[in-house]
C-alpha cells in the first residue's frame, strides 16, 4: 500500500497509470486511498478522486470496488457535504447507464442478447459445451457476451445504490429516484425476475426502517415530504408491475401502499388514490375476484366524483355504468355454502384482507368491520345515486336481472342490450388515472348471469323441460356450457335441478327431503288443526281481574314512564359527566406525557449535540495529531535521504528525541546551503559562457561580411531582372488598351442616345414625382391646418364653458354662505329672546321661592301662639299676595306642549300649587351657582328652628342672583 502526503498526488499517480494502460494498478491505488483512516476529513480533492474512481469502476466493470468506495466516502462525507455524495452516485448511475446503452447499440438483436431469465445467474452448462464444441459462435452468442454483463453491471450498479442510500433521511431524494430509474430499466427491457428482486429490496429497506427506530439519520415517515417519497415510490412500483403483467407482485405492492399507509394513520392524496383503486379493479378482474372487483370500482366513482371537478358527464356516466356492470357480474350465488371449516376461515380471512385494502379499514376488530357481498354493494348503488347515473342499457339490463320476472323471454331481452353495451368504453378524457373502459369484458360475465337467472325463474314455473327447448331458450352458450353452470349452482345450492340425458329432459326439484317445506310440514299440520279444535270449541271467558284495574292502569304507566325517563335522564347526565371527567384526565395525562416526552427529547438532543461536538472536537485533535507525526515522519525520511546523499558533514539527529520544529530547522538550513551552492555554480557557469560567446562572435564576424556583400549581388540581378519584365508587361497592357479603346470609340454615338432617352425619360418621372409629392404635402398641411384651427376652436370652448361653471359654482357658494349667515343671525336672536324669557321666569320663580320661605319662617316662629292667629296671620298673606303669584304664574305659564309640574297645575278647589323648580327643564338654560343655591332652599325647606333658618340664610348669600 502506497502512503501519499496529499490526495493530489494519488489522482495524479492514477493518472499516470491510466495514460500508460495499467488501469488495475490505478484503481487499486485509488481505492487504497479512499479506504485509508488517514483521509476522512472531506475536501474537494477527494470529490475528484471518486470521480475518477467510479469511472475506472465502470470501465473495468469491478461492481465490488465501487460499492466498498462509495460505502468508504459515505462515512467521509455524511455529516460535511451530503450533496458531494449525491453527485458521485449520479455520475455513477449515468456512467453504467451510457455504457449499457452502447452496449445496446452495438448488438444487433437485442430480444436474443437479452434472453436471460436472471442476470444474477452464471452461464449455464450448456452454454458451455455448445462454445467448446461448435468452432464458430453464433451472433446470438456473440450479441449475449457484448451486452448481457453491462446489464449485469448496470443492475449491479442499481442495486449497490439503494443499498447504500437506504434509510437515509438526507439521501431519501436520490433513494426515490434511484428506485425509479430501476424500475423502469425494468420496464424497458422486460426484466421481470430483476424487478421482483427490487420490489424486495426495497420491502426489506422498510422493514428495517421500521424495525430499528434509533438509527441514525433515519426518515421520519410522519413526515409530508418523505411519506410522498415514499409513497410515489410504491405507486410507481406499482405501475410497473401492472404493465409487466405480474399481477401476484402488483397485489403484494397494493399491499404495501396499504401497510405503509396503517403505519403513518394516513390517507394520501386523492390523485394517488385513484391510481390505486384503477390498478385494485385491474389486479381484482385478473384474479376473477369479482365481488372485490366491482367493490374497487365503486370507491373509484365516489373517488371521481367527490374530487375531480373537471369530470364530464360522459366520463361519469361510463364509470357508473362499469361499476353496475361490475356489480353485477359477481356471481350471485354463495360460493362458501358447503365448504368445510378450514376453507370458511381462509375465505374470512381473505374477505377481511381484501376489505381493509379496499375500504382501508384500520380497526382490528373483526366484529367492527361490514362483510362484502352481492346484495350489499348493489342496495350501496341505490343508496348512494349510482343508477341514475348509467347509461339507459345498463338500466334496463339491471331490472331485468333483478326486479323481472321474465322465464320465457329474458335472453330475448337482454341479447340486444347486451350487444349494445359491448359497443360502449373508450379513453376517459377527464381521468387520466383511471384506464380505458371497456365495457365489452362484463358481457361473459352478464351471460353467465343471464344462464343462472333464467334457470332460477324456469324452475320456480316448471317441473321438467326438454333439452332442445332451455337449449333454445339459452342463444349464449351450448348445452354443455349450460350443464356445466347448472352443475355449479346447484353445488353452490343455487338451483335444484336434475339432468336426464336418457329421457333428453331437465327436472327441476322444488321439494327435496332436505327442503324446509317437508321437514316442517308435522308441524305446520298440527298447528292447523289446534286452530280448526278452537273454532268448533271455543274456551270459556272468565272474569278477568285486570279489568278492575283498567281505569287506573293508564295513570300508573303515565307516572311509571315519566319517572323511567326522569331516572335515564339522570342516568345518562351521570354517563356524560364521568366521560368528561376521563376525557379531562386523559387530556391532562395527555399533556404531561407531551411535556414529559418533550422535556426528554428536548435532553436527548442536548446530549447528543454535546457527545457529537465532543466526538468531534477529540477527532480533529487526533486528526491534527496523526497529521502531524506522519508530517514529522516525512520530512524525518526526507531529511535522512538528503543527509545520506551529502558529502560533507552531516548534522546530527537524534531519532527519538527529533521533532517536526528541529526537522525544519534543519531543512531551512540544508535548503540556504544548497541554494548558496547553485549560486556559486550558477556564477561560474555565467562567466564560462561569457568567454564562449565573445569568441564565437570575433570568429563569425568577417564571415557574416562576406556572405552579406554576396547576398548583396544576388540581389542586384534579380531585381534588374525583374524590373525587365515589368517593362515588358505594361507595354503588352498599353497596346491591348489601345486597341479596346479603338473597338468601342464605334458606340459612343449610339451611347449618347441611348444615355439622352433615359435622361429624358427620368427627367420626366422626376418632375411627376415632385409635383405629386409637393400636392401630398400641400394636402398635409392644410388638414394640419384645419385640425389646428379645430382643436383652438375646441380649447376655447372648453374655457369658455369651464370659466361659465366657475362663475355658476361661485355664486352658488356665495348665495349658500349668505343664506348660511342669515340662518345664523336669525337662530342667535331666537336664543337671545329664549334666553332673556327664561332670565325673567327664573327671577319671578327665585321671588316665589324668596316669599314662602319668609312665609314658613313665620309660621314656625309663631308656634307658641293660637291656632286661630296663624290661620289669620296666614290668610293675609295668602290674600294680599294673591294678585302677584297669579300673574307670575300667568308669566310663567309654559308654552303649549311643554312639560308642567305637578304642583304648578290648577288644584280642584282653584287654590294654586306652592311654587318650586322646574327640575326637569334644561340645565344649560340656567347657570351652576343658581342651581347649587335652589338646591340648598329646599333642603333648608325641611328643616327646624334656628338650624332651618341659618341654612337658609347661607343659601340666600351663595346664590349669586
Amino acid at each position: 500500500m502506497t502512503s501519499f502526503l496529499k490526495p493530489e498526488n494519488a489522482l495524479k499517480r492514477a493518472e499516470e497509470l491510466i495514460n500508460v494502460g495499467q488501469k488495475q494498478d490505478a484503481l487499486q491505488t485509488l481505492h487504497d486511498l479512499i479506504t485509508s483512516k488517514r483521509y476522512r476529513a472531506w475536501q474537494k480533492t477527494l470529490e475528484r478522486i471518486m470521480f475518477k474512481y467510479v469511472e475506472l469502476c465502470v470501465d473495468m466493470r469491478k461492481g465490488r470496488f465501487a460499492k466498498d468506495g462509495l460505502i468508504q466516502y459515505r462515512i467521509i462525507c455524511q455529516q460535511v457535504n451530503v450533496s458531494s455524495l449525491e453527485e458521485v452516485i449520479k455520475h455513477f448511475m449515468h456512467l453504467s447507464t451510457e455504457k449499457a446503452e452502447q452496449a445496446r447499440s452495438q448488438a444487433q438483436a437485442l430480444e436474443e442478447a437479452l434472453d436471460v431469465d436472471d442476470l444474477e445467474a452464471d452461464k449455464r452448462p450448456e452454454d458451455l459445451m455448445l462454445s467448446y464444441v461448435s468452432g464458430e459462435k453464433g451472433k446470438d452468442r456473440s450479441d449475449r457476451e457484448l451486452v448481457t454483463p453491462w446489464f449485469k453491471f448496470l443492475w449491479e450498479t442499481y442495486r449497490t445504490v439503494l443499498e447504500i442510500l437506504r434509510n437515509n433521511s438526507k439521501l431519501e431524494t436520490l433513494y426515490a429516484m434511484t428506485a425509479h430509474r430501476a424500475f423502469q430499466f425494468c420496464k424497458q427491457y422486460k426484466r421481470t425476475t430483476e424487478f421482483r428482486r427490487l420490489c424486495e429490496i426495497i420491502r426489506n429497506h422498510l422493514a428495517n426502517l421500521n424495525k430499528y427506530r434509533d438509527q441514525r439519520d433515519r426518515p421520519d415517515l410522519s413526515a409530508p415530504e418523505s411519506l410522498q417519497l415514499y409513497l410515489d415510490t410504491r405507486f410507481e412500483q406499482l405501475k410497473i408491475a401492472t404493465e409487466l403483467e405480474l399481477w401476484q407482485e402488483a397485489f403484494r405492492s397494493v399491499e404495501d401502499i396499504h401497510g405503509l399507509m396503517c403505519l403513518v394513520k394516513k390517507t394520501p392524496k386523492p390523485s394517488l388514490m385513484v391510481v390505486y383503486y384503477a390498478k385494485l379493479t385491474e389486479i381484482f378482474w385478473i384474479g376473477s375476484s369479482h365481488l372485490y372487483h366491482a367493490y374497487a370500482w365503486f370507491r373509484l366513482f365516489l373517488l371521481q366524483k367527490s374530487f375531480n371537478k373537471n369530470l364530464s358527464q360522459k366520463d361519469l356516466q361510463l364509470i357508473a355504468s362499469s361499476v353496475v356492470l361490475a356489480a353485477l357480474s359477481v356471481p350471485p350465488h354463495d360460493r362458501t355454502h358447503g365448504a368445510s371449516h378450514l376453507e370458511l376461515e381462509h375465505e374470512k380471512e381473505r374477505n377481511l384482507r381484501m376489505s381493509n385494502l379496499i375500504g382501508f379499514n384500520m380497526e382490528t376488530k373483526p366484529e367492527s368491520r361490514e362483510m362484502l357481498s352481492r346484495s350489499s354493494l348493489l342496495a350501496e348503488l341505490a343508496s348512494k345515486g349510482v343508477m341514475s347515473c348509467v347509461t339507459q342499457e345498463v338500466k334496463d339490463i339491471y331490472n331485468i336481472f333483478e326486479h323481472e320476472f321474465l322465464p320465457s323471454d329474458l335472453a330475448v331481452k337482454v341479447q340486444p342490450l347486451l350487444a349494445k353495451i359491448s359497443k360502449l368504453g373508450g379513453k376517459l378524457s377527464t381521468a387520466s388515472s383511471v384506464p380505458e373502459v371497456q365495457l365489452s369484458q362484463y358481457v361473459p360475465a352478464l351471460e353467465k348471469l343471464a344462464t343462472l337467472r333464467l334457470l332460477q325463474q324456469v324452475s320456480n314455473v316448471y317441473q321438467s323441460m326438454k333439452i332442445e327447448t332451455l337449449s333454445g331458450m339459452i342463444p349464449f352458450f351450448d348445452f354443455s356450457v349450460v350443464e356445466k353452470i347448472s352443475v355449479d349452482a346447484v353445488k353452490q345450492k343455487f338451483l335444484s335441478m336434475k339432468v336426464d340425458h336418457m329421457r333428453n329432459v331437465v327436472i327441476f326439484c322444488k321439494m327435496s327431503l332436505e327442503s324446509d317445506g317437508l321437514r316442517d310440514h308435522l308441524a305446520n299440520f298440527a298447528e292447523h288443526l289446534n286452530k280448526a279444535r278452537q273454532m268448533i270449541y271455543p274456551a270459556e271467558k272468565k272474569p278477568s281481574k285486570i279489568g278492575a284495574l283498567l281505569p287506573t292502569l293508564t295513570e300508573v304507566v303515565a307516572k311509571e314512564h315519566k319517572r323511567l325517563l326522569a331516572r335515564k335522564s339522570i342516568i345518562e347526565k351521570r354517563k356524560e359527566e364521568q366521560e368528561r371527567q376521563l376525557l379531562e384526565m386523559e387530556r391532562e395525562e395527555e399533556s404531561k406525557r407531551l411535556r414529559v416526552q418533550k422535556m426528554n427529547e428536548e435532553a436527548e438532543k442536548l446530549r447528543v449535540a454535546t457527545e457529537f461536538e465532543q466526538r468531534k472536537n477529540e477527532r480533529l485533535r487526533q486528526e491534527i495529531e496523526e497529521r502531524e507525526k506522519e508530517e514529522t515522519k516525512a520530512l524525518y525520511e526526507e531529511a535522512e535521504k538528503k543527509f545520506k546523499n551529502y558529502k560533507g558533514k552531516k548534522p546530527l539527529i537524534e531519532g527519538d528525541k527529533i521533532t517536526k520544529q528541529t526537522l525544519m530547522e534543519l531543512t531551512l538550513n540544508e535548503q540556504l546551503r544548497e541554494r548558496q551552492e547553485m549560486e556559486k555554480k550558477l556564477q561560474k557557469l555565467a562567466k564560462t559562457m561569457d568567454y564562449l560567446e565573445r569568441a564565437k562572435r570575433e570568429e563569425a564576424a568577417p564571415l557574416i561580411h562576406a556572405a552579406y556583400v554576396k547576398r548583396q549581388e544576388e540581389e542586384k540581378i534579380l531585381h534588374e531582372h525583374e524590373q525587365q519584365q515589368e517593362i515588358e508587361l505594361s507595354r503588352q497592357r498599353h497596346e491591348g488598351d489601345l486597341k479596346e479603346k479603338e473597338r468601342l470609340a464605334r458606340m459612343i454615338g449610339n451611347k449618347e442616345i441611348y444615355q439622352e432617352k433615359v435622361v429624358s425619360r427620368r427627367q420626366a418621372e422626376f418632375d411627376r414625382l415632385r409635383k405629386e409629392t409637393e400636392e401630398r404635402i400641400s394636402r398635409i398641411l392644410q388638414s394640419r391646418k384645419q385640425d389646428r384651427e379645430r382643436l383652438r376652436k375646441w380649447k376655447y370652448y372648453l374655457n369658455v364653458e369651464e370659466e361659465r361653471q366657475q362663475k355658476l359654482r361661485e355664486e352658488e357658494e356665495a348665495r349658500k354662505r349668505e343664506e348660511a349667515e342669515r340662518r345664523r343671525k336669525e337662530e342667535a336672536e331666537r336664543l337671545a329672546k329664549l334666553e332673556e324669557i327664561a332670565e325673567k321666569q327664573r327671577q319671578r320663580e327665585r321671588e316665589l321661592e324668596e316669599k314662602e320661605r319668609q312665609r314658613r319662617e313665620a309660621l314656625l316662629g309663631r308656634g307658641a301662639e293660637p291656632a286661630s292667629r296663624p290661620t289669620e296671620s296666614l290668610a293675609r298673606p295668602l290674600e294680599s299676595g294673591s294678585a302677584a303669584p297669579a300673574a307670575a304664574a300667568a308669566a310663567a305659564a309654559p308654552a303649549p306642549g311643554k312639560y308642567v309640574p305637578r304642583f304648578r297645575r290648577e288644584k280642584p278647589d282653584g287654590a294654586a300649587a306652592p311654587p318650586e323648580t322646574d327640575r326637569w327643564s334644561n340645565s344649560s338654560s340656567r347657570p351652576d351657582g343658581d342651581r347649587w343655591g335652589r338646591g340648598e332652599d329646599r333642603r333648608s325647606a325641611f328643616g327646624s328652628g334656628v338650624g332651618s333658618r341659618s341654612s337658609s340664610t347661607w343659601s340666600s348669600s351663595r346664590n349669586p342672583r
